[in-house]
């Protein structure tokens, strides 16, 4: 399912330059030439889509220091505890550690700087579709829900209230400019079945490690997973590290069979995370790295903290 031009697709927004997931952030995407912008969804205490990477947000908010008897157990503070009206008025900053405080990029926008807040879906929706009218654009989104599983042992169905508020905005079928993405493939498989989703759905794929779901990543990214994948999903969404596969013994990365498997299954493949100012190692620049995935990969979109820099190498 190889393109002619892959997608870039803001990650966060324009993460690279204003702190994530923020209006502000959205919309510096869009200005840069974007063709979809990511926002990662969970849910409020009262059932309101926030846009926010975690399912805590004690890493990019001022949660610890406007409520510091909020916290959990694990001394970790979870959107799911606050009200949509007490989340709106925190602070966003900079994504940093937060049991040390410092910011995890700490060239990008100054940690304390600024007056951001966080948005629900549907103000970023408005936003993306407010600029498409007055642009004549056609911008889309990427959503991900996060942790659904995790949220419905706590009585809530993230997937439906996502699919509920796109449809309430126009997105219902495969041929509406969204994308929606999950970790979790059971979840994933719920939205086109039970759900009858007729959207482009994005099966992503992270480490064991990482516990984002109860499944085994290492067996999706075989053939035999890949073709399981292809009955539910239109494509694959894998981190960059099961494409570069380390490195040649001249130090130039090798790259897996990923995305020639994916595409044999019919599957269009939109690695994450490209950043310049994170780079693999020995990949010396930014546009070395869009080389290697486009010219020699064949992705078909990428998601990039700074989408103005795939925009201007596509030109190019």
């Amino acid at each position: 399912m190889a393109t002619n031009t892959p997608i870039v697709i803001a990650h966060r927004g324009a993460s690279g330059y204003l702190p994530e997931h923020t209006l502000e952030s959205a919309a510096f995407a869009y200005a840069s030439g974007a063709d979809f912008i990511e926002q990662d969804v969970i849910l409020s205490k009262d059932d309101v889509l926030v846009v926010s990477h975690d399912i805590h947000i004690d890493t990019t908010t001022d949660v610890a220091e406007r409520f510091p008897r909020r916290q959990r157990a694990d001394h970790r503070y979870y959107a799911i505890d606050f009200t949509w009206e007490e989340l709106r008025s925190l602070r966003v900053r900079e994504r940093f550690d937060h049991e040390t405080g410092r910011p995890i990029f700490p060239q990008r926008f100054p940690h304390n700087g600024g007056s951001f807040r966080l948005c629900t879906l549907e103000e970023e929706i408005l936003l993306v579709q407010g600029l498409n009218r007055s642009t004549g654009r056609n911008v889309g989104l990427y959503p991900e829900f996060k942790a659904p599983a995790w949220h419905a042992e706590r009585g809530k169905d993230l997937g439906a209230a996502l699919l509920t508020m796109l449809a309430r905005h126009g997105y219902t079928q495969a041929s509406d400019n969204v994308f929606v993405q999950c970790f979790d493939p059971v979840a994933l498989k719920r939205l086109r079945t039970e759900q009858r989703s007729g959207l482009r759905l994005i099966q992503l794929i992270g480490e064991n490690a990482w516990r984002e779901a109860d499944c085994d990543y290492d067996a999706l990214s075989t053939s035999v997973g890949l073709r399981d994948i292809a009955t539910y999903a239109h494509g694959i969404g894998p981190n960059l590290e099961r494409i570069l596969a380390g490195l040649a013994p001249d130090g130039s990365p090798r790259l897996s069979t990923l995305v020639r498997d994916a595409h044999a299954a019919g599957l269009a493949v939109h690695p994450y995370t490209l950043r310049a100012d994170a780079l693999p190692p020995g990949v010396p620049t930014i546009d070395a790295l869009f080389s290697l995935l486009i010219g020699e990969a064949g992705i078909d979109g990428l998601f990039t903290d700074q989408s103005d820099t795939a925009v201007r190498f596509l030109k190019r």
